[in-house]
């Protein structure tokens, strides 16, 4: 009895301190080139994009990630801050939020199985832990998976018809980045991620960012082969002099072909991936809807059968 309650107190305390440590992230720190992206948005009366907030998250933020450098996961903090900047989530306190989520899952599936197994050996109870280490490390990398993989299918939805009106607004005269930030607007209600994308884009070349370093970032945040092609075709028709509206018109109608074929590969292949769940819950049925009741009838004649003899 004493030592549940002595566990459940320990645990009570090591929550409430990962709270309090959480709820400290949100406190400000200075940020130039946000507040620079800020005042520019602000300026430029777009509703495209939404507005940055503050990153950061005062002293204790900047500790925590210090803390886990020291404690060897500088590269898992590096990938993991990869990893959620091609999904969309953009500031430096998602880091650690993530980091964060991971040990609080962690903890609480460490405290769980320890729970569960109170009553066995201490050996016993570590082989127990290795299935927790394991799937509090594979679960939210999975989950993260997932969202980058939604965030890029989305984006390659969103380009073949945010290239064209590019194009179009391009050949009206408006300089590029006047063209970007018009087609952010547009384009907004209806694909709002590569709209921001592209506005993120113009405000880092508002801020006095290189054009051509704006769209490394771009490919490096997203990470698709179609939008690296398309960054190469802008920065070096800028380079060259060359006209960009005609060439983002032939790109947008090659992205619409490769639309196409990618419906059409999944339309090829959803017939092989209804083959299982056929096999394995729809044939079982219909064998006993078409076979039992003939079953039923043969064992009932020889019934008949065996006792008229």
């Amino acid at each position: 009895m004493l030592g549940d309650f002595v566990f459940f107190i320990l645990a009570f305390a090591t929550l409430a301190a990962l709270l309090w440590s959480g709820a400290q992230l949100f406190q400000n720190q200075e940020d130039p080139l946000g507040d620079r992206l800020e005042e520019l948005q602000s300026h430029a009366m777009v509703t495209a994009a939404r507005s940055p907030k503050r990153k950061g998250g005062g002293g204790l933020f900047n500790k925590f990630l210090y803390v886990a450098s020291l404690a060897g996961a500088e590269g898992w903090l590096r990938d993991a801050e990869k990893e959620l900047n091609q999904a969309g989530i953009r500031s430096q306190r998602a880091v650690a939020w993530y980091a964060l989520g991971n040990l609080l899952f962690l903890l609480a599936l460490a405290a769980g199985a320890v729970w569960l197994q109170r009553e066995k050996s201490p050996g016993d109870m570590l082989i127990g832990l290795l299935p927790v280490f394991l799937l509090a490390y594979l679960l939210p990398r999975m989950v993260l998976h997932r969202m980058v993989a939604r965030y890029r299918r989305k984006l390659q939805e969103a380009l073949p018809d945010t290239v064209d009106l590019l194009g179009i607004v391009l050949g009206t005269g408006l300089a590029l980045d006047q063209a970007m930030t018009r087609v952010s607007e547009e384009m907004q209600y209806i694909y709002p991620q590569l709209a921001n994308e592209f506005y993120t884009v113009v405000m880092q070349v508002r801020a006095g960012q290189e054009r051509t370093v704006a769209f490394q970032q771009l490919v490096r945040r997203t990470g698709i082969e179609d939008i690296k092609s398309l960054a190469a075709m802008i920065v070096q028709s800028e380079r060259f002099g060359t006209s960009l509206s005609q060439a983002l018109k032939v790109y947008a109608d090659a992205l619409r072909t490769r639309r196409r074929l990618r419906a059409e590969a999944a339309v090829g292949k959803a017939g092989i991936k209804m083959l299982f769940p056929i096999v394995v819950f729809i044939l079982p049925v219909l064998f006993v809807i078409t076979l039992v009741p003939g079953l039923l009838s043969v064992l009932h004649d020889l019934k008949i059968l065996g006792g008229a003899r």
